[in-house]
């Protein structure tokens, strides 16, 4: 489905008992709201979910960049009133958990729960060179150019061997993001600098990680975790970067446990 917000179209998908509790889910960088496949059945049952592309993604309006943090969020708080949600828990991963920082530091009163996954909350400066190449490599030669080495980095040696159709299925999110969109959102990574924001979360955090994500290791969750208060941090064993698809079990007994509390 596609509604107007923040004057843009974005895509969103919306499922599970109207009357029940909101869960918004926001996705990675290159990937798009279908990343979440293994997550919607288990979530609609109690929850209403709502999972939406982030500007310049999926079938969300690509616009001039660069972006920044703060406007995805704005993105989200208007996507959230055009559609009558007043509270919502929110759940993002990797780009999706600096937009979700950033939203609860600024709308608390928006926030039932917060779940961050293989996050960040600031870029250190010498990786400025690596996403310009990056965004260099996806302007120049396309998303396609960047999709072994981004899912070598997103999943570990024995899920991509043992798992080829599941690593296929991210494979074609990245090949078909829009290159301008990544550029876009890439820049907001680049300049990531949102520690002194998470002093103003008050939402109730749960904050998952994979133990061999070398783009969002286990330390830049513990950064997180010392600055909100009250978080929880739980390190899932055998999980890189996409914990929610390659150890979606061990995640979503996490997740559900914590919701089913708040």
């Amino acid at each position: 489905m596609q509604i107007q917000a923040n004057s843009i179209s974005i895509g969103y998908d919306i499922d599970g008992p109207e009357d029940a509790p909101v869960v918004t889910l926001s996705h990675s960088l290159a990937a798009n709201r279908h990343m979440w496949w293994p997550q919607i059945d288990v979530l609609k049952e109690n929850y209403r979910v709502l999972r939406y592309d982030t500007r310049g993604h999926g079938t969300t309006d690509v616009t001039e960049g660069p972006y920044s943090i703060a406007l995805l969020v704005d993105d989200v708080v208007a996507l959230l009133a055009e559609l009558n949600i007043a509270e919502t828990h929110f759940i993002g991963l990797s780009m999706g958990g600096m937009i979700g920082q950033l939203f609860a530091a600024n709308h608390s009163e928006k926030l039932l729960s917060l779940t961050l996954c293989a996050t960040a909350c600031q870029m250190a400066s010498q990786m400025a060179p690596v996403w310009d190449e990056r965004i260099e490599a996806a302007q120049k030669d396309g998303m396609a150019s960047l999709a072994e080495v981004t899912v070598d980095r997103w999943f570990t040696s024995s899920y991509r061997t043992n798992s080829k159709r599941e690593v296929e299925r991210i494979i074609e999110m990245i090949q078909t993001t829009p290159a301008k969109g990544f550029a876009g959102c890439g820049q907001a990574i680049k300049t990531l600098n949102q520690l002194n924001a998470l002093d103003r979360v008050t939402a109730p955090t749960l904050i998952l990680v994979g133990s061999d994500d070398p783009s969002t290791p286990p330390s830049a969750s513990q950064i997180i975790h010392r600055h909100i208060k009250e978080s929880e941090m739980i390190v899932i064993d055998n999980a890189s970067h996409m914990l929610n698809v390659e150890q979606s079990k061990r995640f979503n007994e996490e997740l559900t446990n914590f919701l089913q509390t708040q």
